[in-house]
């Protein structure tokens, strides 16, 4: 067997024990930092809990003060209305950019006018107000949450819900024809909380 050795094993040989541990404590900190989570991640879970409790939050309250007011007095306040379009806008830009926003009011000003059309298309036939301005400009706003393709969704649940209400008071005994009318900013208030939430968590369009 020959006797020679490299200089590197030489080198680490020579090396005494606190040269070798502190060679070791290295290696376990170069392990632990790269095993350790990157910050995006970290950034990314805190805007999701920023997202929830933020924007989502203050859209609930909103929502609860229009199913209140309109159960109460028939209505859906403009400031409402108007605040849930500012909140949705801003939730726009903080998540993807302000030409985005522009687009998000585009839309809701087309979805706004094709329901006043058919307010009062449906008045003219039927004279009796279908939708009311509130509800109109309530789906205007929401539509800036949801999008475009995001409406139908809003409208099935509301109108879901609005079935299943009818349908109870009828068991319970409440003479329902058709010229009973019941609000309907409450289920529109449903069904923009749960299709966004449908949306972001369960990945529906």
């Amino acid at each position: 067997m020959s006797s020679t050795i490299t200089f590197a094993q030489a080198r680490h040989a020579d090396r005494g024990p606190i040269e070798k541990s502190a060679v070791q404590h290295e290696q376990v900190v170069a392990t632990t930092i790269a095993l350790a989570p990157s910050r995006p991640a970290t950034m990314h879970i805190d805007s999701e809990a920023a997202y929830l409790i933020g924007f989502y939050g203050t859209l609930c309250v909103l929502c609860a003060a229009v199913a209140l007011i309109d159960l109460r007095h028939g209505i859906i306040p403009d400031w409402l209305n108007l605040a849930i379009a500012v909140l949705g806008l801003v939730s726009v830009v903080a998540t993807d950019d302000a030409s985005a926003a522009f687009i998000a009011m585009a839309m809701a000003g087309l979805v706004g006018l094709l329901f006043w059309l058919f307010q009062r298309l449906y008045f003219r036939l039927r004279h009796v107000e279908g939708l009311g301005l509130g509800d109109v400009k309530f789906l205007a706003a929401a539509t800036i949450w949801v999008g475009l393709a995001g409406v139908p969704t809003l409208l099935l649940v509301a109108a879901l819900a609005a079935l299943g209400v009818a349908g109870a008071l009828h068991l319970a005994g409440h003479e329902m024809q058709r010229q009973t009318s019941i609000p309907f900013g409450p289920f529109l208030a449903l069904g923009l909380l749960l299709t966004p939430a449908l949306q972001r968590w369960l990945g529906l369009s």
